[in-house]
């Protein structure tokens, strides 16, 4: 599934990526620093939400002199992390729904 986020106090103004369970592929950054967000676009794929959390969470960009508190890593980590969570509520009410579509059906049986 393709997610897009809108990430906050950095200078790229859209991270989007492929999420499959808790594997992250095809990460995409719009605008911010070109060479830097491709590298880390590469290093990234692949890896779990966890990994990249790990790897990621935390790191903070300082540009002249002024901590912006965040990072495009840092927003990164963010937006897999709200994409899982996401996608396994998801998966979660789709399970209910088939729970209760079971129950009615045995009831009618």
């Amino acid at each position: 599934m393709r997610y897009t986020y809108t990430p906050q106090g950095i200078c790229a103004t859209e991270i989007s990526f492929d999420i499959n369970e808790d594997i992250i592929t095809n990460v995409a950054f719009a605008n911010g620093c070109n060479g830097n967000l491709q590298a880390v676009s590469r290093l990234v794929d692949g890896m779990t939400v966890r990994g990249i959390q790990e790897k990621c969470n935390g790191i903070i960009c300082v540009q002249k002199g002024q901590s912006k508190g965040t990072s495009c890593a840092d927003q990164l980590a963010l937006a897999v992390e709200k994409a899982y969570l996401e996608s396994t509520q998801g998966e979660r009410r789709q399970g209910e729904y088939a729970d209760k579509v079971a129950g009615v059906k045995n009831t009618l049986s």
